[in-house]
């Protein structure tokens, strides 16, 4: 009779599962980042709302993608520009890329991105101008916040509403994370974000290190001071950015050690790289004739990702050139203008299902602009790269692929036809890169819990217990003197000089003792003989 009853009760397992997952659920309060930021964060958040929980997005109503097709709550607040104005900074700071680079703290305070930046940072004070909005934000009892903080609008949210924050990145600009979480980051191997340097760097690569640690601390502040300005209007208090970054309860940064160098991590610190691969999912009856046609030489992924539109016409012919000189056939996602000289091998789409192509066994190489995103997908896949990078993090993700010997770097600035086109042959036709590249895919997916499923855990557990005070350390209340221990260095030193002070002055006593009543005898003497 038991086997009978089993199978009876299933469902009624199964029902009381989700209904005390439902009991659990609580409300959280989303401030994106547009653009790729938001197309991983996007998996994350959807995810929380299959599971029960009551899901806000707050977003600009001028953006890209933010927003579009959510099936969930989503709140806007208007903007001080226009779409138009957010294309066009953009397009001046991509054009800039691809004329000179930008690497390092400096040149981005000087560089073409700060008119970009400051539409970015503008979004926080059109956020709380919306006095409706901001009501309801208040009213509306959030559990936690999860962020972004590339803006750092969200933290700023977070500490107006005193709530728990759960952030969301790839890495973190300047030097907040080893202040905001009081985490370790020696310069002498740990390299600074932007610089493409290793862990194991040269002396002249130390140096330089060290100096942008350095300016790091003394310029980013300067680049911050329209967010920080911003953050003490609307708190009605001095704030820091540093004050804000401190009140994160757990850090979610989408990358692993198989991508970037061991360093050390405090324990509210979580690596969630790789979230965005997934198993391929059936082509197209367009893009699965394109690889039926490549015969046995297969094909080439060349994407420069979501944001790249265009690129300069000369730039693009080289490229073109290239492309014709290898027996792939290349799927080349772009939207400008094509290429006078583009090849037969060569076929240009507004849109590929990037994942699933590289996915595909006849997919042999793929030239990426190293975005996080895409690296991750050719990890995963253990497709070969060609990178060539632009701007932000991706110097540093192209150089971690090659010292790894997955990819060939090239310097968009410098490279020609024959640069892109040898680059390729090597990927494809030396066996090491698709062997180096499987080992990496390896060791990427032997992990105990998936990167998704890991970061709504701690998103939820952040819900659950109203954040995660016991992970923060003790450092935070420390200043920068007890941190380094100095007074306690200045007070052994102090110690230690008053015990040798005090020696010297019991040894210059006893030496006057002693010696003295001997001196004293021998004048005596000499008196009485004369």
């Amino acid at each position: 009779m038991a086997p009978a009853v089993l199978p009876a009760l299933l469902p009624l397992c199964a029902c009381l599962l989700l209904a005390s997952g439902f009991a659990q659920a609580g409300k959280l309060l989303v401030v994106p980042m547009d653009g790729s930021h938001w197309l991983s964060m996007r998996s994350v958040v959807e995810k929380l709302s299959q599971r029960g929980h009551e899901v806000v997005v707050v977003v600009p109503e001028v953006s890209w993608q933010l927003g579009g097709s959510l099936n969930l709550t989503v709140k806007t607040y208007s903007t001080s520009h226009t779409l138009e104005d957010l294309d066009r900074e953009l397009k001046v700071f991509i054009d800039t890329q691809w004329e000179k680079k930008e690497g390092g703290i400096f040149s981005l305070l000087m560089g073409s991105s700060i008119p970009f930046f400051e539409l970015v940072f503008s979004h926080c004070r059109s956020l709380f101008n919306d006095k409706e909005l901001v009501e309801f934000l208040k009213e509306s009892s959030f559990d936690a916040v999860f962020l972004d903080p590339f803006d750092m609008c969200g933290l700023i949210v977070a500490k107006y509403l005193s709530l728990p924050s759960v952030l969301f990145a790839r890495g973190i600009f300047c030097h907040y994370l080893e202040e905001g979480a009081q985490c370790p980051a020696p310069p002498s191997y740990v390299p600074r974000g932007i610089l493409g340097f290793t862990d194991a760097m040269t002396f002249q690569e130390r140096v330089w290190n060290y100096i942008n640690h350095l300016g790091v601390h003394m310029f980013c502040p300067l680049f911050y001071k329209t967010v920080s300005e911003a953050a003490s209007e609307i708190l009605q208090t001095p704030v820091t950015p540093y004050e804000l970054y401190s009140q994160v309860s757990i850090w979610l940064l989408r990358s692993d050690f198989v991508l970037d160098f061991p360093r050390p991590v405090m324990p509210n610190i979580v690596y969630i790289g790789g979230m965005n691969c997934h198993q391929g999912k059936p082509l197209s009856k367009e893009f699965e004739g394109y690889i039926n046609a490549s015969g046995e030489h297969g094909i080439v992924v060349f994407s420069l990702g979501s944001m790249v539109a265009e690129i300069p016409e000369k730039k693009a012919m080289a490229i073109a050139e290239a492309l014709g000189q290898i027996p792939q056939t290349v799927l080349w996602r772009y939207t400008g203008r094509r290429p006078s000289n583009l090849a037969n091998n060569t076929i240009l789409v507004k849109w590929l299902p990037q994942n699933d192509l590289l996915g595909h066994p006849k997919t042999r190489a793929f030239i990426t602009h190293s975005g996080s995103h895409g690296i991750y997908e050719g990890i995963c896949n253990g497709v070969p790269m060609v990178m060539m990078p632009l701007f932000g993090d991706q110097m540093d993700n192209a150089k971690r692929m090659e010292t790894r010997g997955a990819g060939v770097t090239l310097n968009v600035l410098e490279m020609t036809s024959d640069d892109l086109a040898n680059a390729l042959k090597a990927v494809i036709n030396d066996k090491s890169y698709k062997e180096n590249i499987m080992r990496l895919s390896s060791l990427h997916k032997d992990r105990p819990i998936e990167p998704l499923d890991l970061a709504v855990f701690w998103v939820e557990f952040v819900m659950r217990h109203k954040g995660a005070p016991h992970l923060r350390p003790a450092a935070h209340d420390l200043t920068w003197y007890q941190y380094h221990s100095l007074d306690v260095i200045g007070f052994l030193l102090a110690v230690v000089l008053a015990v040798v002070f005090t020696i010297f002055k019991c040894c210059a006593f006893g030496c006057r003792k002693c010696f003295g009543k001997k001196e004293r005898a021998k004048k005596s003497h000499k008196a009485k003989a004369h």
